[in-house]
């Protein structure tokens, strides 16, 4: 008489009818498809035999693992998060010729030359010529006159002339005032990305407006 074949022995099933290295019921001894769970970490925060496929615990920040930013860095962070990804590329009409370093050229170039006249208005670069707030009046005052008397304006009064040009340009162009007023009063001299990066999304907006004329391609 024959002997029936029997069927390979396999992984023991649980009860529930999942696997057990998969399972997530807690199961007594003696229960039936009872089986253990295998530690996290073995000896020197090495996984045992067989858990390769446990997931490594995710180290903080700043304890073992990358150092936190620096204030400046996280302010400046939050500040370009508020742009929705606006100016992750050059502002309309603007070309890439030569690329980033062309289009910040052309940009400052732009804005050097709607501010020229000015009183204590000297744009050379995106940092310290807009630290008094007199460069962002002068820049929308070039397209509104009427908003407000800029010679009336004082350099040393930053906060009223940060708050007035981002009022202004809110208002009278639909750009949102993305950079706080407090945040550069604060700094001494701003951050030049920061400031880029908005005075891209101001030229975006008076495209949009038809108040820039440009070039068709």
């Amino acid at each position: 008489m024959s002997s029936t074949p029997q069927p390979r022995a396999g992984p023991p099933v649980c009860a529930c009818e999942w696997h057990p290295q998969r399972c997530p019921h807690p199961h007594p001894r003696g229960h039936p498809g009872a089986h253990s769970v295998a530690p996290a970490e073995g000896p020197r925060g090495r996984a045992p035999p067989g858990t390769t496929g446990l997931r490594p615990r995710p180290r903080p920040e700043g304890v073992g693992g990358r150092p936190h930013a620096s204030a400046r860095a996280q302010g400046r962070s939050a500040i370009l998060e508020k742009f929705g990804g606006a100016a992750t590329g050059p502002a309309p009409h603007l070309k890439r010729t030569g690329g980033t370093a062309a289009v910040k050229a052309m940009l400052l170039e732009w804005c050097r030359a709607r501010t020229r006249g000015y009183q204590h208005v000297d744009v050379q670069n995106f940092s310290g010529s807009w630290g008094s707030g007199l460069a962002f009046c002068a820049l929308l005052h070039s397209f509104f006159p009427d908003a407000f008397d800029y010679g009336s304006l004082e350099p040393g009064a930053r906060r009223h002339n940060f708050a007035l040009a981002f009022a202004t340009a809110e208002e009278r162009a639909g750009c949102a005032p993305l950079l706080e007023v407090e945040d550069m009063v604060r700094l001494p001299v701003p951050d030049a990305k920061c400031i880029y990066t908005y005075l891209q999304e101001l030229y975006r907006c008076l495209v949009a407006k038809g108040l820039v004329k440009t070039k068709k391609r």
